[in-house]
């Protein structure tokens, strides 16, 4: 059977919730091109964490083949060496191993990235008005038009699922002070949706506090801290465009 009905029929279990069957064909696809194509590999070990995590099981087998192929994968010639080593950081941060985790991270930064290639949405999650504005002006230098400000993050999910009905990807820049539902609650919540979706945390709080590291550790892409400036922006977005641009090849 191809490997994208594979693939197709693997995706329908997970959407009915038959999580132990899909996994069972992710992991074996998974294996079957571990040799020979890194990245669909590593992406496929990812969906088969995916679902062991959603039926409640220990998925750190998967996630560190996952990671481990991102990072073979970074040491090829390839044209997106910085997007497979975040891919790989963010792998390794799952499974605790931190000093890997920012070693890997901190090579993806020595990698002058190209100018940000802007091919779709913006989601501005913020409970303020001035923030939230300010962002948007911020992402507008940057190339992009077509963007979102919520101020809440029931309203956010609901949101962000509807762009996802279109088969839109868009970047998500979250606030982790919402009024109604915490930063690593709509995470939580929009990963569950799309694992593949890239989020920016933004928060006053310190990345070595409890809950940011939390929120870090589940998958999110870049994080910004207040204050914060234009650079500090484009940099974070930049990171997530080239894990974005490393999942669509």
């Amino acid at each position: 059977m191809p490997s994208k009905i594979n693939s197709e029929i693997a995706l329908t279990h997970l959407k009915n919730k038959q999580y132990l069957s899909a996994h069972n064909m992710f992991l074996n696809q998974a294996e079957s091109i571990k040799k020979i194509d890194y990245i669909k590999s590593a992406l496929l070990y990812v969906l088969a964490a995916e679902c062991k995590t959603r039926h409640g099981k220990d998925s750190e087998t998967e996630i560190n083949e996952a990671g481990n192929l991102f990072l073979e994968y970074s040491k090829k010639d390839s044209k997106n060496l910085r997007g497979a080593l975040l891919c790989a950081s963010k792998c390794f941060l799952r499974l605790g191993e931190f000093d890997k985790a920012r070693e890997t991270y901190q090579k993806s930064r020595s990698i002058i990235s190209s100018d940000i290639q802007v091919t779709r949405p913006v989601v501005i999650i913020d409970d303020s008005d001035a923030i939230g504005i300010k962002l948007k002006t911020y992402v507008e230098k940057l190339g992009y038009s077509e963007i979102q400000l919520f101020t809440n993050g029931k309203n956010a999910v609901k949101g962000c699922k509807k762009l996802f009905s279109e088969n839109q990807s868009p970047v998500v820049l979250l606030d982790m002070g919402l009024p109604d539902l915490e930063g690593d609650e709509v995470a939580k919540k929009l990963l569950k949706e799309k694992p593949g979706l890239q989020i920016v945390v933004i928060t006053a709080d310190e990345k070595t506090t409890q809950r940011v590291h939390k929120i870090i550790s589940s998958g999110v892409s870049a994080f910004i801290q207040k204050p914060f400036t234009l650079d500090e922006v484009t940099k974070a977005i930049s990171v997530a465009e080239s894990e974005y641009s490393l999942l669509e090849e």
